[in-house]
Protein backbone atom coordinates (compact mmCIF):
# COMPACT_ATOMS: atom_id res chain seq x y z
CA UNK A 1 0.00 0.00 0.00
CA UNK A 2 1.25 3.58 -0.77
CA UNK A 3 1.86 6.00 1.92
CA UNK A 4 -0.46 8.83 1.95
CA UNK A 5 0.22 12.63 2.93
CA UNK A 6 -1.78 16.05 3.04
CA UNK A 7 0.09 18.79 1.85
CA UNK A 8 -0.36 22.75 2.93
CA UNK A 9 0.05 26.05 1.01
CA UNK A 10 1.36 28.07 3.22
CA UNK A 11 1.34 31.44 1.29
CA UNK A 12 2.93 34.41 3.26
CA UNK A 13 3.87 37.83 3.12
CA UNK A 14 7.28 37.68 2.15
CA UNK A 15 6.92 34.66 0.29
CA UNK A 16 5.22 31.47 -0.58
CA UNK A 17 5.83 28.15 1.56
CA UNK A 18 4.64 24.07 0.21
CA UNK A 19 4.79 21.67 3.56
CA UNK A 20 4.12 18.13 3.42
CA UNK A 21 2.88 16.41 6.21
CA UNK A 22 2.47 12.64 7.39
CA UNK A 23 -0.38 11.45 9.74
CA UNK A 24 1.81 12.22 12.76
CA UNK A 25 1.90 15.75 11.86
CA UNK A 26 5.85 15.32 10.66
CA UNK A 27 7.38 17.38 7.73
CA UNK A 28 8.14 15.03 4.87
CA UNK A 29 8.51 17.82 2.48
CA UNK A 30 9.25 21.73 2.19
CA UNK A 31 10.04 24.78 -0.15
CA UNK A 32 10.08 27.72 0.06
CA UNK A 33 10.07 30.52 -2.47
CA UNK A 34 10.30 34.50 -2.02
CA UNK A 35 8.53 37.31 -3.91
CA UNK A 36 9.37 40.85 -4.62
CA UNK A 37 7.92 42.79 -1.54
CA UNK A 38 6.49 46.46 -3.86
CA UNK A 39 6.67 49.73 -2.45
CA UNK A 40 5.46 52.29 -5.03
CA UNK A 41 4.77 55.29 -2.13
CA UNK A 42 5.87 55.42 1.89
CA UNK A 43 3.28 53.89 3.30
CA UNK A 44 2.25 51.55 0.31
CA UNK A 45 3.04 48.07 -0.34
CA UNK A 46 2.04 45.99 -3.04
CA UNK A 47 2.88 41.84 -4.32
CA UNK A 48 2.31 40.97 -7.47
CA UNK A 49 -0.32 38.05 -7.58
CA UNK A 50 0.69 36.45 -10.96
CA UNK A 51 4.14 35.98 -9.26
CA UNK A 52 2.35 34.53 -5.73
CA UNK A 53 0.65 31.86 -8.19
CA UNK A 54 3.38 30.85 -10.22
CA UNK A 55 6.07 30.78 -6.80
CA UNK A 56 2.72 28.28 -5.92
CA UNK A 57 3.48 26.16 -8.41
CA UNK A 58 7.13 26.18 -8.38
CA UNK A 59 6.83 24.94 -4.47
CA UNK A 60 4.69 22.96 -4.86
CA UNK A 61 6.32 20.73 -7.45
CA UNK A 62 9.63 21.23 -5.39
CA UNK A 63 8.06 20.07 -2.20
CA UNK A 64 7.37 17.07 -3.94
CA UNK A 65 10.50 16.57 -5.01
CA UNK A 66 11.93 17.19 -1.88
CA UNK A 67 9.95 14.45 0.29
CA UNK A 68 10.31 11.75 -3.05
CA UNK A 69 6.33 12.12 -3.60
CA UNK A 70 3.77 11.97 -6.45
CA UNK A 71 0.81 14.21 -6.61
CA UNK A 72 -1.51 11.50 -6.34
CA UNK A 73 0.36 10.23 -2.96
CA UNK A 74 -1.31 14.19 -1.92
CA UNK A 75 -4.55 12.88 -0.34
CA UNK A 76 -5.75 16.88 0.26
CA UNK A 77 -4.55 20.37 -0.18
CA UNK A 78 -4.98 22.63 2.29
CA UNK A 79 -4.29 26.49 2.31
CA UNK A 80 -3.01 28.87 4.67
CA UNK A 81 -2.71 32.83 3.41
CA UNK A 82 -1.39 36.55 4.70
CA UNK A 83 -4.64 37.69 5.54
CA UNK A 84 -6.35 41.01 4.45
CA UNK A 85 -4.39 41.12 1.35
CA UNK A 86 -6.56 41.91 -1.63
CA UNK A 87 -6.93 41.13 -5.15
CA UNK A 88 -9.58 41.75 -8.19
CA UNK A 89 -9.09 39.59 -11.06
CA UNK A 90 -10.82 39.06 -14.63
CA UNK A 91 -13.14 36.38 -13.89
CA UNK A 92 -12.94 35.05 -17.31
CA UNK A 93 -9.23 35.22 -18.09
CA UNK A 94 -7.95 35.48 -14.33
CA UNK A 95 -5.90 38.15 -14.96
CA UNK A 96 -5.78 40.98 -12.25
CA UNK A 97 -6.61 44.19 -12.76
CA UNK A 98 -4.01 45.84 -10.23
CA UNK A 99 -1.47 44.06 -8.12
CA UNK A 100 -2.47 43.05 -4.40
CA UNK A 101 -2.82 45.63 -1.81
CA UNK A 102 -1.14 44.44 0.74
CA UNK A 103 -1.79 44.14 4.67
CA UNK A 104 0.47 46.43 5.99
CA UNK A 105 -0.49 48.76 3.23
CA UNK A 106 -1.50 52.46 4.09
CA UNK A 107 -2.93 54.05 1.35
CA UNK A 108 -6.50 54.38 2.73
CA UNK A 109 -5.63 55.90 6.02
CA UNK A 110 -7.39 58.58 4.93
CA UNK A 111 -11.15 56.60 4.38
CA UNK A 112 -10.34 54.94 7.71
CA UNK A 113 -10.49 58.86 8.78
CA UNK A 114 -13.13 59.69 7.11
CA UNK A 115 -15.15 56.30 8.38
CA UNK A 116 -14.49 57.77 12.42
CA UNK A 117 -15.44 61.12 11.53
CA UNK A 118 -18.61 59.58 10.53
CA UNK A 119 -18.69 58.02 13.62
CA UNK A 120 -19.03 54.66 11.65
CA UNK A 121 -16.07 52.94 13.76
CA UNK A 122 -18.92 51.14 15.92
CA UNK A 123 -20.94 50.15 13.61
CA UNK A 124 -18.46 48.55 11.94
CA UNK A 125 -17.41 46.78 15.20
CA UNK A 126 -20.70 45.44 15.89
CA UNK A 127 -21.11 43.95 12.77
CA UNK A 128 -17.81 42.81 11.99
CA UNK A 129 -15.41 42.91 15.22
CA UNK A 130 -13.00 44.48 13.76
CA UNK A 131 -11.60 48.33 14.26
CA UNK A 132 -11.97 50.77 11.22
CA UNK A 133 -7.82 50.40 9.94
CA UNK A 134 -6.54 50.05 6.44
CA UNK A 135 -5.54 46.98 8.01
CA UNK A 136 -8.23 45.24 6.32
CA UNK A 137 -10.22 44.48 3.05
CA UNK A 138 -12.97 46.97 2.20
CA UNK A 139 -11.07 50.31 1.79
CA UNK A 140 -8.43 47.85 -0.72
CA UNK A 141 -11.03 46.33 -2.48
CA UNK A 142 -12.33 50.13 -2.99
CA UNK A 143 -9.53 52.02 -3.70
CA UNK A 144 -8.65 49.54 -6.25
CA UNK A 145 -11.97 49.35 -7.84
CA UNK A 146 -11.54 53.55 -8.07
CA UNK A 147 -8.47 53.97 -8.98
CA UNK A 148 -6.70 50.58 -10.77
CA UNK A 149 -6.29 51.52 -14.46
CA UNK A 150 -9.02 49.76 -16.49
CA UNK A 151 -6.55 49.15 -19.89
CA UNK A 152 -4.59 46.38 -18.01
CA UNK A 153 -7.85 44.58 -18.31
CA UNK A 154 -7.33 44.37 -22.08
CA UNK A 155 -11.04 44.60 -22.26
CA UNK A 156 -12.56 45.16 -25.81
CA UNK A 157 -15.58 47.15 -23.69
CA UNK A 158 -14.39 50.42 -22.59
CA UNK A 159 -16.72 49.84 -19.42
CA UNK A 160 -14.96 51.18 -15.73
CA UNK A 161 -13.99 48.81 -13.41
CA UNK A 162 -17.66 49.25 -11.44
CA UNK A 163 -19.75 48.49 -14.07
CA UNK A 164 -18.04 45.33 -14.80
CA UNK A 165 -17.94 44.06 -11.01
CA UNK A 166 -21.69 44.89 -10.87
CA UNK A 167 -21.91 42.53 -13.78
CA UNK A 168 -20.14 40.02 -12.08
CA UNK A 169 -16.94 40.03 -14.42
CA UNK A 170 -14.91 41.10 -11.79
CA UNK A 171 -13.88 39.11 -8.89
CA UNK A 172 -12.38 40.09 -5.22
CA UNK A 173 -10.92 38.17 -2.65
CA UNK A 174 -8.26 37.05 -0.48
CA UNK A 175 -5.03 35.00 -1.03
CA UNK A 176 -7.06 31.82 -0.45
CA UNK A 177 -9.44 33.01 -2.97
CA UNK A 178 -6.92 33.30 -5.30
CA UNK A 179 -5.30 30.46 -5.14
CA UNK A 180 -8.26 28.22 -4.38
CA UNK A 181 -9.70 29.82 -7.87
CA UNK A 182 -6.71 29.35 -9.90
CA UNK A 183 -5.92 25.64 -7.99
CA UNK A 184 -9.92 24.97 -9.20
CA UNK A 185 -11.85 27.56 -10.76
CA UNK A 186 -14.20 27.73 -8.19
CA UNK A 187 -14.39 31.60 -6.03
CA UNK A 188 -15.26 30.19 -2.38
CA UNK A 189 -13.00 31.53 0.80
CA UNK A 190 -13.32 30.79 4.39
CA UNK A 191 -15.16 32.15 7.04
CA UNK A 192 -11.84 32.91 9.29
CA UNK A 193 -10.67 34.88 6.15
CA UNK A 194 -14.33 36.41 5.35
CA UNK A 195 -13.84 37.29 8.81
CA UNK A 196 -11.13 39.76 8.31
CA UNK A 197 -12.76 41.81 4.93
CA UNK A 198 -14.35 44.29 6.86
CA UNK A 199 -17.37 42.91 4.82
CA UNK A 200 -18.89 40.07 6.64
CA UNK A 201 -20.89 39.98 9.66
CA UNK A 202 -19.21 37.08 11.84
CA UNK A 203 -22.56 36.37 13.83
CA UNK A 204 -24.83 36.69 11.03
CA UNK A 205 -22.46 34.68 8.67
CA UNK A 206 -22.94 36.27 5.68
CA UNK A 207 -21.78 38.92 3.85
CA UNK A 208 -23.12 42.11 4.97
CA UNK A 209 -25.50 44.20 2.73
CA UNK A 210 -24.93 47.77 4.33
CA UNK A 211 -21.11 47.20 4.40
CA UNK A 212 -20.89 46.34 1.05
CA UNK A 213 -23.17 49.54 -0.09
CA UNK A 214 -21.13 52.02 2.16
CA UNK A 215 -17.66 50.81 0.73
CA UNK A 216 -19.31 50.40 -2.88
CA UNK A 217 -18.41 46.67 -2.92
CA UNK A 218 -20.83 44.64 -5.54
CA UNK A 219 -22.07 41.50 -4.03
CA UNK A 220 -21.57 39.92 -7.29
CA UNK A 221 -17.50 40.28 -6.47
CA UNK A 222 -17.13 38.90 -3.20
CA UNK A 223 -16.55 34.74 -3.10
CA UNK A 224 -19.18 31.83 -1.63
CA UNK A 225 -17.98 31.42 2.15
CA UNK A 226 -17.48 27.88 3.49
CA UNK A 227 -16.34 26.18 6.97
CA UNK A 228 -12.23 26.45 7.26
CA UNK A 229 -12.44 21.95 7.07
CA UNK A 230 -15.06 21.41 4.52
CA UNK A 231 -16.40 17.75 3.37
CA UNK A 232 -18.10 19.15 0.62
CA UNK A 233 -14.67 20.30 -0.55
CA UNK A 234 -13.64 23.71 -2.28
CA UNK A 235 -13.11 21.50 -5.38
CA UNK A 236 -10.32 19.36 -7.30
CA UNK A 237 -6.88 20.75 -9.14
CA UNK A 238 -6.77 19.52 -12.73
CA UNK A 239 -5.56 16.45 -13.88
CA UNK A 240 -4.88 18.04 -17.02
CA UNK A 241 -3.08 21.25 -15.25
CA UNK A 242 0.31 21.75 -13.57
CA UNK A 243 0.16 18.94 -10.74
CA UNK A 244 -1.05 16.25 -13.19
CA UNK A 245 -3.44 14.71 -10.73
CA UNK A 246 -7.24 15.55 -9.35
CA UNK A 247 -6.45 16.38 -5.68
CA UNK A 248 -9.52 17.39 -3.23
CA UNK A 249 -8.34 21.33 -2.00
CA UNK A 250 -10.64 20.78 1.35
CA UNK A 251 -9.27 23.61 4.11
CA UNK A 252 -8.15 27.35 3.92
CA UNK A 253 -7.52 29.13 7.13
CA UNK A 254 -6.23 32.93 7.69
CA UNK A 255 -2.76 32.67 8.76
CA UNK A 256 -3.30 33.04 12.28
CA UNK A 257 -6.02 30.86 12.68
CA UNK A 258 -4.34 27.92 10.88
CA UNK A 259 -1.33 28.27 13.54
CA UNK A 260 -3.99 28.57 16.18
CA UNK A 261 -5.67 25.24 14.72
CA UNK A 262 -2.21 23.93 14.10
CA UNK A 263 -1.22 24.26 17.72
CA UNK A 264 -4.19 22.49 18.86
CA UNK A 265 -5.73 25.55 20.88
CA UNK A 266 -9.57 23.88 20.17
CA UNK A 267 -11.10 24.43 23.80
CA UNK A 268 -12.03 28.30 24.78
CA UNK A 269 -9.16 29.64 27.04
CA UNK A 270 -7.07 28.04 24.91
CA UNK A 271 -4.02 30.89 23.30
CA UNK A 272 -1.09 31.23 21.13
CA UNK A 273 1.14 33.97 19.58
CA UNK A 274 3.19 33.52 16.48
CA UNK A 275 6.07 35.46 15.47
CA UNK A 276 6.06 36.09 12.07
CA UNK A 277 6.26 39.43 9.57
CA UNK A 278 3.94 40.87 12.32
CA UNK A 279 2.79 39.08 15.87
CA UNK A 280 -0.63 37.71 16.11
CA UNK A 281 -1.70 36.71 19.39
CA UNK A 282 -5.28 34.19 19.53
CA UNK A 283 -7.46 33.38 22.25
CA UNK A 284 -10.37 31.02 21.66
CA UNK A 285 -13.23 32.03 23.58
CA UNK A 286 -15.52 28.90 22.09
CA UNK A 287 -18.91 29.65 20.30
CA UNK A 288 -19.20 32.84 21.57
CA UNK A 289 -18.15 36.30 20.22
CA UNK A 290 -16.54 38.57 23.17
CA UNK A 291 -16.41 41.67 22.20
CA UNK A 292 -13.24 43.77 23.28
CA UNK A 293 -13.44 47.27 25.83
CA UNK A 294 -9.20 46.99 25.07
CA UNK A 295 -8.79 47.54 21.35
CA UNK A 296 -8.81 43.33 20.63
CA UNK A 297 -10.30 42.05 17.61
CA UNK A 298 -13.51 39.76 17.90
CA UNK A 299 -12.74 37.09 15.11
CA UNK A 300 -13.76 33.85 13.48
CA UNK A 301 -11.28 31.07 14.71
CA UNK A 302 -12.41 28.03 12.53
CA UNK A 303 -15.00 26.24 11.67
CA UNK A 304 -15.65 22.37 11.17
CA UNK A 305 -18.02 20.23 8.04
CA UNK A 306 -21.32 20.67 10.20
CA UNK A 307 -19.99 22.15 13.76
CA UNK A 308 -20.91 26.29 14.67
CA UNK A 309 -18.16 28.52 14.46
CA UNK A 310 -15.40 29.02 16.67
CA UNK A 311 -14.56 32.72 17.89
CA UNK A 312 -10.93 34.25 19.02
CA UNK A 313 -9.76 37.37 20.39
CA UNK A 314 -7.04 38.69 18.80
CA UNK A 315 -4.60 41.19 19.30
CA UNK A 316 -2.63 42.13 16.12
CA UNK A 317 1.12 43.36 16.11
CA UNK A 318 2.13 44.50 12.75
CA UNK A 319 5.93 44.66 13.22
CA UNK A 320 7.74 42.24 14.93
CA UNK A 321 9.89 39.70 12.94
CA UNK A 322 10.00 42.97 10.30
CA UNK A 323 11.96 44.37 13.12
CA UNK A 324 14.43 42.15 13.13
CA UNK A 325 14.53 42.38 9.16
CA UNK A 326 15.17 46.01 9.06
CA UNK A 327 18.17 45.79 11.28
CA UNK A 328 19.69 43.91 8.30
CA UNK A 329 18.41 46.55 5.85
CA UNK A 330 20.23 48.99 8.02
CA UNK A 331 23.69 46.78 8.25
CA UNK A 332 23.28 46.45 12.10
CA UNK A 333 23.04 42.62 11.89
CA UNK A 334 24.09 40.49 9.04
CA UNK A 335 21.42 37.84 9.73
CA UNK A 336 18.19 37.41 12.09
CA UNK A 337 20.48 34.31 14.14
CA UNK A 338 22.98 37.16 15.20
CA UNK A 339 20.16 39.34 17.45
CA UNK A 340 20.47 36.81 20.30
CA UNK A 341 24.63 36.83 20.70
CA UNK A 342 24.20 40.60 19.75
CA UNK A 343 21.33 41.13 22.80
CA UNK A 344 22.89 38.66 25.12
CA UNK A 345 26.63 40.54 25.13
CA UNK A 346 24.81 43.59 27.20
CA UNK A 347 22.92 43.40 30.89
CA UNK A 348 20.65 45.66 29.33
CA UNK A 349 19.66 48.87 26.75
CA UNK A 350 20.97 51.11 28.69
CA UNK A 351 17.52 53.29 28.83
CA UNK A 352 17.17 52.60 25.09
CA UNK A 353 13.72 51.99 23.76
CA UNK A 354 12.90 51.01 20.01
CA UNK A 355 8.96 51.04 18.95
CA UNK A 356 8.79 49.53 15.46
CA UNK A 357 5.79 51.26 14.30
CA UNK A 358 6.49 51.63 10.69
CA UNK A 359 3.07 50.31 9.56
CA UNK A 360 1.49 52.26 12.35
CA UNK A 361 0.42 50.90 15.59
CA UNK A 362 -1.84 47.68 15.47
CA UNK A 363 -3.97 46.37 18.85
CA UNK A 364 -4.20 47.90 21.29
CA UNK A 365 -3.03 51.20 20.13
CA UNK A 366 -4.74 51.60 16.52
CA UNK A 367 -3.13 54.50 15.27
CA UNK A 368 -2.10 54.12 11.31
CA UNK A 369 0.15 57.54 11.38
CA UNK A 370 2.26 56.13 14.39
CA UNK A 371 5.81 55.29 12.59
CA UNK A 372 8.64 53.79 13.81
CA UNK A 373 10.88 55.55 17.20
CA UNK A 374 14.29 54.84 19.18
CA UNK A 375 14.07 56.61 22.44
CA UNK A 376 16.66 57.19 25.10
CA UNK A 377 19.86 57.17 23.12
CA UNK A 378 23.21 58.57 24.72
CA UNK A 379 26.59 58.47 22.71
CA UNK A 380 27.16 55.13 24.64
CA UNK A 381 24.33 53.61 22.58
CA UNK A 382 26.14 50.75 20.68
CA UNK A 383 24.25 48.74 18.00
CA UNK A 384 23.98 45.46 20.88
CA UNK A 385 21.82 48.21 22.60
CA UNK A 386 19.47 49.05 19.85
CA UNK A 387 19.17 45.21 19.03
CA UNK A 388 18.07 44.28 22.21
CA UNK A 389 15.89 47.07 22.22
CA UNK A 390 14.39 46.03 19.08
CA UNK A 391 14.11 42.08 20.77
CA UNK A 392 12.24 43.49 23.43
CA UNK A 393 9.89 45.87 21.71
CA UNK A 394 8.41 42.52 20.27
CA UNK A 395 8.30 41.07 23.92
CA UNK A 396 6.03 44.38 25.29
CA UNK A 397 4.29 44.83 22.14
CA UNK A 398 3.02 40.99 23.23
CA UNK A 399 2.56 42.04 26.97
CA UNK A 400 0.57 44.89 25.75
CA UNK A 401 -1.70 42.83 23.82
CA UNK A 402 -1.76 39.77 26.89
CA UNK A 403 -2.44 42.21 28.92
CA UNK A 404 -6.03 43.56 26.90
CA UNK A 405 -6.69 39.64 26.18
CA UNK A 406 -7.23 38.75 29.91
CA UNK A 407 -8.98 41.99 30.70
CA UNK A 408 -11.25 41.52 28.08
CA UNK A 409 -11.93 37.38 28.35
CA UNK A 410 -11.46 37.61 32.29
CA UNK A 411 -9.26 34.30 31.72
CA UNK A 412 -5.84 34.37 33.41
CA UNK A 413 -2.96 33.64 31.35
CA UNK A 414 -1.26 30.51 32.51
CA UNK A 415 0.48 29.77 29.57
CA UNK A 416 1.37 30.69 25.94
CA UNK A 417 1.94 28.19 22.78
CA UNK A 418 4.17 29.94 20.95
CA UNK A 419 5.41 28.99 16.73
CA UNK A 420 7.29 31.05 13.58
CA UNK A 421 10.05 31.75 12.80
CA UNK A 422 10.89 34.50 15.40
CA UNK A 423 10.73 31.64 18.43
CA UNK A 424 13.73 29.17 17.15
CA UNK A 425 15.54 31.87 18.96
CA UNK A 426 15.87 30.91 22.79
CA UNK A 427 16.41 34.53 23.89
CA UNK A 428 13.82 36.32 22.55
CA UNK A 429 11.63 33.14 24.06
CA UNK A 430 13.26 33.85 27.60
CA UNK A 431 12.66 37.51 27.33
CA UNK A 432 9.04 36.52 26.19
CA UNK A 433 8.74 34.93 29.46
CA UNK A 434 9.90 37.32 31.61
CA UNK A 435 8.46 40.27 30.06
CA UNK A 436 4.76 38.97 30.42
CA UNK A 437 5.73 36.44 33.63
CA UNK A 438 4.33 33.78 32.27
CA UNK A 439 5.33 30.06 30.75
CA UNK A 440 6.21 29.86 27.14
CA UNK A 441 5.64 26.71 25.31
CA UNK A 442 7.29 25.87 21.85
CA UNK A 443 6.34 22.87 19.91
CA UNK A 444 8.09 20.67 18.22
CA UNK A 445 6.73 21.31 15.22
CA UNK A 446 6.90 25.05 15.10
CA UNK A 447 5.20 26.16 11.72
CA UNK A 448 2.09 25.59 13.08
CA UNK A 449 0.31 27.58 10.37
CA UNK A 450 1.38 24.90 7.89
CA UNK A 451 0.47 22.67 9.92
CA UNK A 452 -2.92 24.06 10.63
CA UNK A 453 -4.02 24.12 7.20
CA UNK A 454 -3.40 20.52 6.56
CA UNK A 455 -4.77 19.27 9.45
CA UNK A 456 -8.05 21.20 8.89
CA UNK A 457 -8.01 19.91 4.53
CA UNK A 458 -7.33 16.40 6.24
CA UNK A 459 -10.04 16.44 9.03
CA UNK A 460 -12.12 17.14 5.90
CA UNK A 461 -11.68 14.13 3.73
CA UNK A 462 -11.02 11.64 6.87
CA UNK A 463 -6.99 11.94 6.64
CA UNK A 464 -7.41 12.18 10.67
CA UNK A 465 -10.84 11.50 12.07
CA UNK A 466 -11.30 13.45 15.05
CA UNK A 467 -9.43 16.61 16.50
CA UNK A 468 -8.35 14.56 19.38
CA UNK A 469 -5.85 12.81 17.19
CA UNK A 470 -4.59 16.40 16.55
CA UNK A 471 -3.62 17.03 20.13
CA UNK A 472 -2.16 13.24 20.52
CA UNK A 473 0.40 14.94 17.87
CA UNK A 474 1.00 18.52 19.46
CA UNK A 475 4.66 17.48 21.68
CA UNK A 476 6.58 20.38 23.30
CA UNK A 477 10.23 21.07 22.22
CA UNK A 478 11.03 23.50 25.30
CA UNK A 479 9.37 25.51 28.10
CA UNK A 480 10.78 28.83 29.07
CA UNK A 481 9.77 30.22 32.87
CA UNK A 482 9.90 33.29 34.29
CA UNK A 483 13.55 34.43 35.19
CA UNK A 484 13.74 38.36 35.80
CA UNK A 485 12.84 40.05 38.96
CA UNK A 486 8.81 41.00 38.22
CA UNK A 487 9.24 44.45 39.76
CA UNK A 488 11.91 45.79 37.27
CA UNK A 489 10.14 44.16 34.82
CA UNK A 490 6.93 46.06 35.58
CA UNK A 491 9.08 49.49 35.45
CA UNK A 492 10.45 48.66 32.31
CA UNK A 493 7.29 47.98 30.82
CA UNK A 494 5.99 51.95 32.42
CA UNK A 495 8.81 53.24 30.28
CA UNK A 496 7.71 51.37 26.75
CA UNK A 497 4.58 52.86 27.47
CA UNK A 498 6.55 56.42 27.35
CA UNK A 499 7.89 55.67 24.38
CA UNK A 500 4.85 54.13 22.03
CA UNK A 501 3.35 57.72 23.57
CA UNK A 502 6.30 59.65 21.75
CA UNK A 503 5.98 57.55 17.78
CA UNK A 504 1.65 57.89 18.19
CA UNK A 505 0.66 60.06 15.75
CA UNK A 506 3.45 60.48 13.79
CA UNK A 507 3.07 60.42 10.27
CA UNK A 508 0.92 64.01 8.91
CA UNK A 509 -1.29 63.59 5.60
CA UNK A 510 1.19 65.18 2.88
CA UNK A 511 3.82 62.88 4.06
CA UNK A 512 1.74 59.59 4.07
CA UNK A 513 0.76 60.18 0.59
CA UNK A 514 3.90 60.54 -0.64
CA UNK A 515 5.08 62.57 -3.50
CA UNK A 516 2.20 62.32 -6.30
Amino acid sequence: MVDTYVGSIDQGTTGTRFMIFDHSGQVVGNAYEKHEQIYPNPGWVEHDPLEIWENTKQVIADGLADAGLDAEQLEALGITNQRETTIVWDRETGKPVHNALVWQDRRTTDRVEELQAEDKVEWIREKTGLEADAYFSATKVEWILDNAEPLKLQSSRGDDLRSRAEEGELLMGTIDAWLIYNLTGNHITDVSNASRTMLYDIEALDWDDDLLAEFDVPKEMVPEVRPSSDEDLYGHTDADGFLGAEIPVAGALGDQQAALFGQTCFDEGDAKNTYGTGSFYLMNTGTEAVSSDHGLLTTIGFQLSGEPVQYALEGSIFITGAAIEWLEDVDLINNAAQTAELARSVKSTDGVYMVPAFTGLGAPHWDGRARGTIVGMTRGTRKEHLVRATLESIAYQTRDVAEAMEADSGVELNALRVDGGAVKNNFLCQLQSDIIQTDIARPEVDETTALGSAYAAGLAVGYWDTVDELRDNWQVDREFSPEADAERVDKMYDRWHDAVDRSLDWAREDEAEGDE
